[in-house]
C-alpha cells in the first residue's frame, strides 16, 4: 500500500501555459488592498474638499463686476456672453454638480476632459494646459537639483559633525531659508543677468577676483575632504593655484568670448567622473572597476571626437538613440572587464562613467554654440523676464541655451530657499541613523566606512526625507507664485492668482483640482516607497 507524499500531490507545473488571476488572490494583497483604501478615500476627500472650494470660490464675488466699467452697448453684451458660458443663471449647487461632471471625464480614459470656460469664454484646459507645462519646467528642475544638492551637502555635513563645513553648511543653510524669495530674485535679476550682460562685452578677470575665487574654493574643498591640518592647508593651496591659473588663462585668450571644452579638457573631467563613480561604487583599491570605468571615459571621449560632424545640428531622437548605445556599451566593459569578483560593481561605474562622458560631450556643444546665441539675442543672453524667446530661431542647441538661460535666474532662487531644509532634514536623519547598533555592528564586521555609509545608513536615512520631497512636489506643481511674478513665468501661481482676482470660479477649481489630486497621489507614491527603503514596513 504506497502512501502519497505532499510532493506527489502537488499537481506538475505547466510550463508556457499563462497562470489565471485569481480574484481573491488579488484582493487579499496587502499592497493592492492598501492601494485601493488609500484611492477610495482620497476620492472622498477630494469631493468634499472640491465642494467647499466651489462655494467659497463662488461666494467671494460676481464675474460679472469686471465689466461694470465697460461702455454700455458693450457691457451687456460681455455679461450676457459670460453669464451664459459660466451658467450663473443656475443654482450654486446645479452648477457645482455639473463642474464635477465635466472634471469627472478628466479622468476616464477615452473621453474629452472639460473643466469648463473662462469668463472669456476660453476653455479652461487649453489654459490650464499651458500653465502646468511652463510651471513643470520650472519647478521639477530646481526641486530635483535642490534634491541632490541638499542630499549631498547634508551627508557630508554630518560625516563631519561640529567641523568647520558643519557649521559653515548650518549657517549658510539657516540664512538662504530666512531671505525673501522676492529680494533675492530682484538681486539675481541684478547681478546674475544685468551686471552679468554688461561684463561679457568685455569678459576680464581680475587678478584680485581670481584670487577671492580661488581661496573661496580651496576653503570648500579642504572642509569637504577634511584630514590634518597639514593635509588641508595643501588643499587650501592646491585649489588656490590651479584656480587662479585656470581663470586668468581664460581671460588671456578670451575663452568666455567664445567658449568651448575642446578633446583634453573633456577628456579630463571623463577621467575626473571615473575616479568619482569608483570611489562611490567600489573604492579605488578595486583595480578592475577603475580601469573599466576609465576606459569607458577614454571611448567616450574618443566618440564625441569621431561625432563631431552629426552633432553640429541632431534631432532629440538621435541624441536618445546615442544616450542607449552609451550606456549598452559602457555596461557591457564593466561586464568584459570587471571579472567575477567585480563585475556587478564594474558595470554600473562604467555606466555611470559613460553617461557623465556623454553629457560633458553634449556641454561642450552647448558652450561652442553659446557665442552666437549670445549675438543673436543683442549681447544680452541672459534674460530678467519670460520663459523663452518668441519667435526665436536656431539650430537645437541655440534653442536650448535659450530655454536654459531664461530657466537659469528662477531656478537659481528657489534653489536657495529650498536647498536649506533638504540639508537639513537630511543632516538630522543621517545623525539618527549613523547611532543605530547595526551601523557599529557593520563597522565591528569590518566593512568599510563608504559602504556603511552608502549601503546601511543613507538608504534608511531617506525615509523620513521622502516624505518631504513627496509633499513639495505636490505642493510645487501650484506653481512659484512669487518667483512667477518676479520673472513675467505664466504658470500655475499666476494662473491661480488671477483667477481668484477675476472671479473666474473655473481656472481656481482647475488649479486646486490639479494641486489636490497631485496632494493625493504623491503622499499614496510616499508611503509605498517606504517598504521599498525599509523591508520592515509592512502595508498591513
Amino acid at each position: 500500500m504506497s502512501v502519497d507524499t505532499p510532493e506527489a500531490q502537488t499537481p506538475p507545473i505547466r510550463r508556457g501555459v499563462p497562470t489565471r488571476l485569481n480574484p481573491a488572490t488579488l484582493l487579499n494583497n496587502p499592497a493592492f488592498f492598501y492601494i485601493l483604501r488609500r484611492l477610495i478615500t482620497g476620492f472622498f476627500v477630494l469631493l468634499g474638499a472640491t465642494f467647499l472650494m466651489y462655494m467659497l470660490v463662488v461666494w467671494s464675488g460676481d464675474p460679472r463686476q469686471n465689466f461694470e466699467s465697460y461702455p454700455p452697448d458693450i457691457r451687456a453684451s460681455k455679461i450676457r456672453a459670460v453669464t451664459e458660458a459660466l451658467h450663473l443663471n443656475d443654482n450654486v449647487i446645479s452648477r457645482y454638480f455639473n463642474w464635477l461632471g465635466g472634471a469627472g471625464k478628466c479622468f476616464v480614459p477615452g473621453m474629452d476632459c472639460n473643466l469648463g470656460k473662462t469668463i472669456d469664454n476660453t476653455e479652461v484646459t487649453a489654459v490650464l494646459g499651458n500653465a502646468i507645462t511652463t510651471t513643470l519646467r520650472l519647478v521639477l528642475l530646481s526641486l530635483a537639483l535642490a534634491v541632490v544638492l541638499g542630499v549631498i551637502v547634508g551627508i557630508l555635513s554630518a560625516l563631519r559633525q561640529y567641523s568647520v563645513l558643519d557649521y559653515s553648511v548650518t549657517f549658510t543653510s539657516f540664512l538662504f531659508y530666512s531671505l525673501p524669495i522676492f529680494w533675492v530674485a530682484v538681486l539675481l535679476k541684478e547681478f546674475g543677468a544685468i551686471k552679468f550682460n554688461n561684463w561679457l562685452a568685455d569678459p576680464t578677470i581680475p587678478i584680485w577676483v581670481s584670487v577671492v575665487l580661488g581661496l573661496l574654493f580651496g576653503l570648500v574643498l579642504a572642509a569637504v575632504l577634511g584630514g590634518s591640518p597639514r593635509r588641508r592647508w595643501i588643499v587650501l593651496g592646491a585649489a588656490l593655484v590651479v584656480t587662479v591659473a585656470v581663470l586668468q588663462y581664460f581671460s588671456a585668450v578670451e575663452w568666455f568670448h567664445r567658449p568651448a571644452l575642446g578633446p583634453g579638457l573633456i577628456l579630463v573631467l571623463a577621467i575626473a567622473i571615473a575616479v568619482i563613480a569608483t570611489i562611490l561604487v567600489a573604492g579605488l583599491k578595486a583595480r578592475p572597476v577603475l580601469s573599466s570605468a576609465v576606459l569607458a571615459a577614454v571611448a567616450g571621449t574618443l566618440c564625441g571626437v569621431v561625432l563631431q560632424p552629426v552633432l553640429k545640428n541632431p534631432s532629440v531622437g538621435f541624441l536618445v538613440l546615442l544616450g542607449i548605445i552609451a550606456i549598452v556599451v559602457s555596461g557591457l566593459l564593466g561586464w568584459f572587464i570587471g571579472g567575477e569578483d567585480y563585475r556587478s560593481q564594474a558595470v554600473r561605474a562604467a555606466i555611470f562613467t559613460g553617461v557623465g562622458t556623454g553629457l560633458v560631450i553634449l556641454w561642450d556643444r552647448v558652450l561652442s554654440n553659446f557665442a552666437r546665441f549670445s549675438d543673436k539675442k543683442f549681447g544680452r543672453p541672459i534674460p530678467t523676464v519670460g520663459d523663452s524667446t518668441p519667435n526665436f530661431q536656431g539650430n537645437i542647441w541655440q534653442h536650448f541655451l535659450d530655454i536654459s538661460t531664461s530657466l537659469l535666474l528662477p531656478t537659481i532662487a528657489l534653489i536657495l530657499i529650498s536647498f536649506a531644509s533638504y540639508t537639513r532634514y537630511t543632516r538630522a536623519s543621517m545623525l539618527e541613523v549613523m547611532n543605530q547598533d547595526y551601523i557599529r555592528t557593520a563597522r565591528a564586521k569590518g566593512l568599510t566606512e563608504r559602504t556603511v555609509v552608502m549601503r546601511h545608513a543613507f538608504r534608511n536615512a531617506l525615509i523620513p526625507l521622502t516624505t518631504v520631497v513627496a509633499y513639495d512636489f505636490a505642493a510645487v506643481i501650484g506653481g512659484a507664485v512669487i518667483t512667477e511674478n518676479v520673472f513675467g513665468w505664466k504658470g500655475m501661481g499666476t494662473l491661480f492668482i488671477q483667477g481668484l482676482n477675476a472671479v473666474n470660479p473655473n481656472v481656481v477649481m482647475a488649479f486646486f483640482l490639479v494641486t489636490g489630486v497631485a496632494a493625493v497621489l504623491f503622499n499614496l507614491i510616499a508611503d509605498l516607497l517606504y517598504t521599498a527603503l525599509d523591508p520592515r514596513i509592512r502595508l498591513q
